[in-house]
C-alpha cells in the first residue's frame, strides 16, 4: 500500500513540474502573476540588459543550458529521464543542417517577417524563429513545443547568422551603388572628352563641343552688343582703306598709247549701251553704231580704263551715290582711270 501511494505521489509530482507550464500552477494562476510585479524594477533592467549585451558581443550562447532537475518519478525510474544537452559539436550539426534548409534566409514562421537586426534563437530541431516570437508562443500555447515540427522538450540556442546575412546584403547594395555612381560619372567623363565611334554620335557630341564653346565666348565677350558692331564696322573700314590703296598703288595712270589701245578692245567688243542706264551710247571718235538705234544727243562718253564705257552723267551719278571716297568700276569692280570722249 505504501508502494503504491509512494509511487503515486511521485507521478503526481512529476505532473505537476513537468506537464504543466512553469507560469500557470494548478493551485493559483494569478499567484506568480502578481508576484511577477512585486519584483525589484532594477532587477528587470539587468534582465533585459543581458541579452542585449551577449547581441552586441555576438557571440552563441544556449537559453537553458541548466537541465531542470529531476523528479522523484524520473529518480525512481517510474519516467523516462530526459535526453542530455547537446554538445557543442551536435549544435554545429544542428546549425549546418539548418544553414542547409535556407532557415535564416526566410521570414520568421510565426510573424512572418524578415529576422533582419533583432535576435534570433535556434532550436534542437534546426527550425529558426525570433527570439520575441517563441517566448511568446511558449507563454500563449503553455506547452514547449516547436511550431513547425510540434517536437517537445527542445533546446533554444541564440545565433545571429540572419544578422550577418543582413549585413552582407546591405554591404553588397551600398558596393552595387557605389559602383554603379562610380562607373556612371567615370563614363560621363569619357563621354564629355572622347567621340563616340557611331557616326550620329559623333556629329551630335562635336555639335555639342561646338554649342559650348560658342556659348563660352559669348560669356566671355563684352555684353555691350553697339560697341562690338561698331568695332566690326571699323575694322571693316579700316581694311578697305587698306585694299584702296594697294589698288591705288597697283594702278597707274594710262598714258595716250595705252588709251588708244582700250579704246580699240571697246570697239572690238562691239557693245554700244550704257551699262548703268541700259541706253544707246554714240562717242565723235566711235563709229555710230547700227542704224536701227539712234543714239541720243547732248550725252558726253567716258571712257574707263578697264575698257568700259558709260555715259559722264550716268557715271557721276554712280559715284555721288556710292560710299566709298572711290568706287571700282560698275562692271568689274576693279579701280579705274576715267578719261572724256
Amino acid at each position: 500500500f505504501f508502494y503504491i501511494l509512494f509511487t503515486s505521489l511521485a507521478i503526481y509530482d512529476h505532473i505537476t513540474s513537468t506537464l504543466l507550464h512553469p507560469n500557470f500552477p494548478i493551485s493559483d494562476p494569478l499567484v506568480k502573476s502578481k508576484r511577477k510585479t512585486s519584483r525589484n524594477p532594477q532587477e528587470k533592467d539587468e534582465e533585459r540588459s543581458f541579452p542585449d549585451q551577449n547581441l552586441q558581443e555576438e557571440g552563441e550562447y544556449v537559453l537553458d543550458s541548466a537541465p531542470p532537475p529531476l523528479t522523484l518519478a524520473q529518480k525512481l525510474g517510474l519516467v523516462a529521464s530526459p535526453a542530455p544537452g547537446l554538445t557543442e559539436g551536435e549544435w554545429r550539426q544542428v546549425k549546418a543542417r539548418s544553414i542547409q534548409q535556407g532557415e535564416s534566409g526566410q521570414p520568421c514562421a510565426i510573424c512572418r517577417e524578415e529576422f533582419l537586426l533583432q535576435p534570433q534563437v535556434l532550436l534542437s530541431c534546426s527550425h529558426v524563429f525570433h527570439k520575441t516570437c517563441l517566448q511568446a508562443f511558449e507563454r500563449f500555447s503553455r506547452r514547449k513545443c516547436c511550431p513547425m515540427c510540434r517536437k517537445e522538450q527542445y533546446e533554444t540556442r541564440v545565433i545571429h547568422d540572419a544578422a550577418q546575412l543582413f549585413r552582407h546584403k546591405c554591404a553588397t547594395r551600398i558596393q552595387a551603388y557605389w559602383r554603379g555612381y562610380a562607373t556612371r560619372k567615370r563614363f560621363a567623363i569619357l563621354r564629355k572628352y572622347s567621340s563616340p565611334q557611331d557616326k550620329h554620335q559623333r556629329r551630335k557630341f562635336f555639335e555639342e563641343k561646338l554649342q559650348e564653346l560658342n556659348d563660352s565666348f559669348v560669356r566671355y565677350c563684352h555684353t555691350d552688343t553697339e560697341a562690338f558692331l561698331r568695332d566690326i564696322n571699323h575694322s571693316l573700314s579700316s581694311s578697305r582703306r587698306v585694299f584702296q590703296q594697294l589698288e591705288r598703288k597697283c594702278v597707274s595712270e594710262p598714258q595716250e598709247s595705252d588709251w588708244q589701245r582700250i579704246q580699240s578692245q571697246v570697239i572690238q567688243r562691239d557693245v554700244w549701251d550704257c551699262p548703268i542706264c541700259l541706253t544707246a551710247l554714240c562717242s565723235p571718235g566711235l563709229p555710230a553704231e547700227a542704224e536701227t538705234s539712234q543714239p541720243p544727243r547732248g550725252r558726253r562718253l567716258v571712257l574707263l580704263s578697264c575698257s568700259h564705257l558709260f555715259h559722264q552723267p550716268c557715271l557721276e551719278a554712280f559715284e555721288a551715290f556710292s560710299i566709298q571716297t572711290r568706287p571700282p568700276c560698275p562692271l568689274c569692280r576693279s579701280a579705274y582711270h576715267k578719261k572724256r570722249i
